[in-house]
């Protein structure tokens, strides 16, 4: 059984259908990918997933459970964690709180810190700057905050949406070194994002969404070598 199963899902804003019933699989441990071009449905997928939006129709499963109308506040204790598009740190916070905000769900305050270590062993410019407040920080820091925040609450599937946007290349190679790092570390990941050669660089599959349908999958390093991939994702 897949770790993550979305069926069918059919999501609406108004009149307008985002996704014409969009399925795939997420197996436990894997990096899944799913690029396309912008207004392809892929936030719409995730936002759908972790509870932001509602589906007209369709099921997800995590875990052997139907999530489809939990709202995203329970997934998180129940081992979802989303990375969202634009960082969306606590500006107005310093990285340590943003750090505890990302633990709300856990108790066992000893558990807690052992974890703020780990992020720091990870992220060592967090540490550098954890009395510092989020909204100063520069814009790969603040990626390296909403992730750190993430794996605050200890999840077993993290979403992130776009991790890579408006970075330096420097920055995005440091990114996506750290989610292969994270996913070594035994978290599984579902993985949005533009920049379409390094998703599928790092990912064992991959999903092809065009204005809301799946219209290829298959192993992230065959797509590679697609020549429709190529040419829509992957020219310079």
């Amino acid at each position: 059984m897949a770790m993550l199963e979305v069926k069918d899902i059919q999501v609406y804003y108004g009149v307008i259908q985002a996704l014409k019933g969009i399925s795939f699989e997420v197996d436990e441990g894997d990096v899944i990918a799913l690029i396309g071009a912008n207004g392809a449905g892929k936030t719409t997928t995730l936002h759908t997933i972790t509870g932001l939006l509602p589906a007209a129709a369709g099921s997800i499963t995590f875990e052997g459970t139907d999530i489809t109308r939990t709202p995203g506040y329970k997934l998180v204790s129940m081992g979802i964690a989303h990375v969202p598009e634009g960082r969306r740190v606590f500006a107005q916070l310093t990285v340590l709180q943003n750090l505890r905000m990302g633990a709300y769900t856990r108790k066992n305050r000893q558990e807690i810190e052992e974890t703020i270590q780990k992020v720091y062993a990870r992220f060592p410019r967090l540490e550098e700057r954890k009395n510092q407040l989020a909204g100063t920080l520069s814009g790969g820091e603040q990626q390296m905050l909403a992730m750190g925040r993430a794996l605050m609450s200890h999840p077993r599937l993290i979403v992130m949406d776009e991790p890579s946007m408006g970075l330096s290349p420097i920055y995005v190679n440091e990114i996506f070194d750290i989610i292969q790092e994270i996913n070594k570390d035994g978290t599984t990941v579902l993985l949005v994002e533009q920049n379409a050669r390094k998703a599928l660089s790092i990912a064992n599959k991959a999903y092809v969404l065009e204005t809301g349908k799946i219209v290829l999958s298959g192993d992230a390093k065959e797509l590679m070598n697609n020549e429709q991939v190529k040419k829509a994702y992957l020219s310079e």
